[in-house]
């Protein structure tokens, strides 16, 4: 028999519904590999702890007998036994000062972690995520959100209205159907002249992108180029029920500093450093902003505090809405300054005082800000991500830990993701070690 596998229960937010492995996944491992697992009885999963004991697996309070344990979210430092393997998004390797503490602890106990963020291929696409998720539930919120913001602007019977909140859907293609009744009534009946042209621009097309754009393609939208972009609003004759979406590359965001330069991405990978904002240019151009790409503080900001305020020194400027699924605090739009929850999702944000309020009302430019995005989508996403994950179980159920790391008869995505080895920075993740220091 081969060893337990547990499965915690979500305690991060209070609105984690996802799991990494769903009851159909957790009955699949068990009649073709006779693994065992123990999950966590949990009120909220989105699995009843009912679904899991017909497929085969113990639900209990406890999981100190199983020496490899998978969650989602972050785990409490408290958590941790000695020598085990946990499985989760960590949130590490950027040096996240809050979860430091936790990976300390991790140390100390002589503990394995496996990282879902970096489990890749030879080339280093990303095999186990939940990203596009989030775009989706990204979309679907800030397409509520803009409905909501236009009410409180006077708009009070805009199309966006029928749209509801990601997590008030019992399932994706529900949301997927009703969007696409409000996509119809657009293209039958228009939109406000006001309003026109409505825009969406996407920053990045990775995954978190593709999903977001594919919720937008529900509506009557038409693409266009940045460049068409700028000159859109001097067109005449513009139909009114038409949406138009743009999507913007690291060359459309970033430019060197030395204008003399070109942009080069590879280039602009390795130094950062020699590139500014070249994004500001677009932003009066957008109705909503969905904030996709991976960014970190080596990068330029897109949208600053400082241009916020200049815009709105123009009077009322066009953009409405900033769905915001990278969600980094102080990052990328710098005036996010903390990631929202589920049940307060949004912010509006006065470029004036700085200051931001919670809720649809208030001057300047509102934010939704949700940083588990996908699991205002829990069925669907824990689907999708078990789908991804499951055959890679059996081979880590299987593995001696104990063994040398570079002995470890891991298969390679998951060796690459391993982040530590009884307790150790293994070597790829050696960097961390500058973000350690008391």
């Amino acid at each position: 028999m081969s060893i337990k596998i547990g499965i915690r229960h979500e305690d991060k937010y209070a609105s984690e519904r996802r799991t990494p492995l769903t009851p159909r996944h957790v009955k699949m491992l068990k009649d073709r590999h006779d693994l065992e697992f123990v999950i966590q009885t949990s009120p909220k999963r989105i699995f009843k702890d009912e679904e899991y004991i017909e497929a085969g697996a113990e639900v209990t309070e406890n999981l100190s007998e199983c020496p490899v344990i998978m969650g989602v979210k972050e785990i409490p430092a408290d958590f941790f036994d000695k020598n085990k393997t946990y499985i989760f998004f960590s949130h590490v390797i950027k040096g996240q000062p809050y979860n430091m503490p936790m990976l300390k602890q991790m140390m100390k106990m002589g503990c394995n972690l496996i990282d879902y963020e970096k489990v890749a291929d030879e080339q280093g696409k990303r095999l186990i995520f939940f990203g596009k998720f989030a775009g989706l539930a990204g979309m679907i919120n800030s397409l509520w959100s803009l409905g909501q913001r236009l009410k409180e602007k006077g708009y009070t019977d805009n199309p966006f209205l029928k749209v509801k909140q990601s997590y008030n859907y019992d399932s994706l293609a529900e949301a997927k159907k009703e969007i696409s009744f409000v996509g119809r009534e657009i293209a039958e009946k228009g939109l406000p002249k006001e309003l026109l042209p409505l825009t969406i621009g996407f920053t990045g097309y990775g995954n978190v992108s593709i999903g977001a754009q594919e919720i937008a393609a529900l509506l009557p939208i038409k693409e266009i180029s940045p460049e068409k972009l700028l000159d859109l609003q001097n067109r005449k004759n513009l139909p009114d029920n038409i949406i138009y979406k743009t999507v913007f590359q690291e060359k459309h965001i970033s430019k060197p500093k030395d204008s003399s330069h070109t942009f080069e991405l590879q280039d602009y990978y390795s130094h950062p450093e020699k590139y500014e904002n070249n994004f500001e240019q677009y932003i009066p151009h957008l109705t909503i902003l969905m904030n996709c790409m991976y960014w970190d503080t080596r990068y330029p900001q897109i949208f600053t505090k400082e241009f916020a305020r200049k815009l709105y020194k123009e009077g009322e400027p066009k953009i409405k809405v900033i769905g915001d699924v990278t969600c980094d605090p102080d990052g990328s739009i710098a005036f996010t300054h903390k990631g929202t929850e589920i049940e307060d999702p949004v912010f509006v944000y006065n470029p004036h005082s700085g200051e931001p309020t919670m809720g649809f009302k208030g001057d300047g430019i509102l934010v939704m800000a949700v940083d588990i995005l996908p699991s205002e989508l829990p069925r669907d996403s824990s689907e999708a991500f078990g789908d991804a994950l499951v055959n890679f179980i059996k081979p880590i159920a299987d593995t001696d830990f104990e063994s040398d790391f570079e002995k470890i008869g891991l298969p390679s995505p998951i060796k690459k993701a391993m982040i530590l080895h009884k307790g150790k920075l293994t070597p790829d993740y050696e960097y961390i070690k500058q973000y350690l220091k008391d």
